[in-house]
């Protein structure tokens, strides 16, 4: 046996080492692609609140708008209200969709998942001594 060859220690602590740093690269894959998405599902779900906050104050407004409708059958000003309240509809719509979108960007750590099965197939083939 040559003295340059390592030995079945030497080995097994390189491929031991070399499997360490293989999950620690795939973890760190992982919490990449979780953090995207978790700013993505962040935004959504910002997007849907300023939605809710706006149809609540529609709501109010329609309230009102009704109120001056019933009390002034002379609907001027009931009119006005429920201009603002349409507005405020539209934008909630908006937030909605955008919202929607947002959270359908929203996606699991597919690279990190795909790079590990790659990695379980080629510890396989090692064990079986292909």
């Amino acid at each position: 046996m040559s003295g340059d060859e390592p030995t079945v220690g030497q080995l097994v602590a390189k491929a031991s080492k070399d499997l360490s740093d293989l999950v620690r690269s795939e973890v760190e894959l992982a919490k990449t692609e979780l953090k995207k998405t978790a700013v993505a599902a962040g935004t959504g779900a910002g997007m849907f609140g300023g939605a809710a906050f706006l149809g609540l104050l529609a709501i109010i407004l329609l309230s009102i708008a009704l109120g001056y409708a019933f009390v002034a059958i002379g609907l001027h000003p009931a009119l006005a209200f429920v201009a603002a309240a349409v507005v405020y509809l539209i934008i909630a719509g908006v937030l909605v969709l955008l919202g929607k979108r947002a959270l359908g960007k929203a996606k699991g750590p597919e690279r990190a998942i795909e790079t590990s099965k790659e990695s379980v197939e080629v510890l396989k083939a090692i064990g079986k001594g292909d």
